[in-house]
């Protein structure tokens, strides 16, 4: 094969590669997306810059400015995003500070706090096994469906449903290791394993719901999942 033939099948690999992902020719342009984590290193090359952020406390306090990372795993989830979402505009809302542990008073503030500064997508690389928050944790969820907040969180933790990601009004996430991360699976029945990876896996699939939000940005949680199960790979 030639050097010229080469380049065309290269050429024509990557485009095949573009046109298999969901949503492919949208980038989340404009979206607001707040990363409920343990903030976010804006200089982070793999990030490149938040549009804002805070830092939600458990104190009497609600906020503060301090939205830096001191753990790394914010930084992380919000680099997954930003690769499928690269204009997407990121806020870092720091819950955790040096370890990945809070409180449920925290999350209904950070949420909150999303829904008042009109954040469209939440990314929840977290959650609870713990039934008692169901009803708080409900209501918040019911909060942000009712001002077009989509919620992106995990679907289960250790075999047992995870709040929020377990509520109807949420987009759930379970990892599978045999799915590529330029696309993903709409699941044909319950799956009870809990595997490492889900956080970076409820991030990426905040990247897909993203461009989706941008593709239809009116589309309320029910339209939206309509949305993705039509661009997923069917199990």
């Amino acid at each position: 094969m030639t050097s010229d033939g080469l380049q065309n099948l290269v050429k024509m690999i990557e485009k095949l590669t573009i046109a298999r992902e969901p949503f492919a020719c949208y980038t989340g342009r404009g979206v607001k997306v707040g990363i409920i984590d343990s903030g976010v290193n804006p200089a982070h090359p793999h990030v490149g810059g938040v549009a804002g952020g805070t830092r939600i406390t458990s104190g009497e306090s609600d906020s503060t400015n301090d939205y830096l990372d001191y753990i790394g795993h914010g930084t992380a989830v919000a680099g997954a995003i930003r690769e499928k979402a690269p204009e997407g505009l990121l806020y870092a809302v720091k819950v955790f500070d040096r370890a990945l542990t809070t409180n449920i008073e925290t999350i209904i503030k950070a949420i909150d706090w999303c829904i008042e500064n009109e954040i469209e997508v939440i990314n929840l690389s977290l959650g609870t096994v713990n039934v008692e928050h169901r009803e708080k944790i409900e209501a918040a969820v019911a909060r942000a469906a009712e001002e077009g907040t989509v919620l992106v969180a995990a679907r289960e933790m250790s075999g047992q449903p995870s709040l929020p990601g377990c509520l109807r009004a949420v987009i759930a996430v379970a990892v599978d290791w045999n799915c590529p991360r330029d696309t993903y699976r709409v699941a044909g029945r319950a799956d009870e394993r809990n595997l490492n990876g889900i956080s970076f896996a409820v991030a990426n699939m905040t990247g897909f719901v993203t461009r989706a939000r941008e593709f239809a940005p009116t589309a309320q949680v029910d339209r939206l999942k309509q949305l993705l199960v039509a661009g997923s790979t069917k199990e």
